[in-house]
């Protein structure tokens, strides 16, 4: 991965997370999200970019920057998991498959909780992403494939 693929790579997962955020706002909002964030954390815009370049990534970033990424990346998706329940509940049984319901106004008030942690943790997630993006941007070339 040259270094121009790698700043490219993190800003793309940084815009594609903020994509996300807007997704939980739509939702919080009433209004329908078609495609649902991926639960897993190596399944979303992101998490592919990231995992799938692991090793490279590690070793221009640094381990410790690497794991504090994908811990705050982590704890995304184990938050927003909560909203997700909530939002996109299993359906059983004939009838609840036809009819979709909404989510009651406690958990509507919980998903705006779940969505507060999110801001915390997107927000901690965005400054670490700034200092990888700063870390690539003042390594030379030469240090890339």
């Amino acid at each position: 991965m040259k270094k121009s693929d790698m700043l490219h790579a993190l800003e793309h997962a940084k815009k594609v997370h903020q994509e996300q955020m807007l997704k939980i706002e739509k939702l919080l909002e009433g209004k329908e999200v078609s495609s649902p964030t991926p639960l897993a954390k190596t399944e979303c815009g992101c998490g592919e970019m990231f995992y799938d370049n692991q090793e490279e990534m590690i070793a221009i970033l640094g381990l410790q920057l690497f794991e504090k990424l994908d811990m705050y990346h982590s704890l995304w998706h184990v938050e927003y998991a909560k909203i997700y329940k909530i939002f996109f509940k299993e359906k059983r049984g004939l009838f609840s498959k036809m009819f979709k319901s909404k989510p009651t106004s406690l958990e509507l008030d919980k998903a705006k909780m779940y969505r507060n942690e999110l801001v915390q943790i997107s927000n901690d997630l965005y400054h670490v992403s700034e200092t990888a993006l700063r870390r690539v941007s003042a390594l030379s070339a030469t240090k890339f494939k």
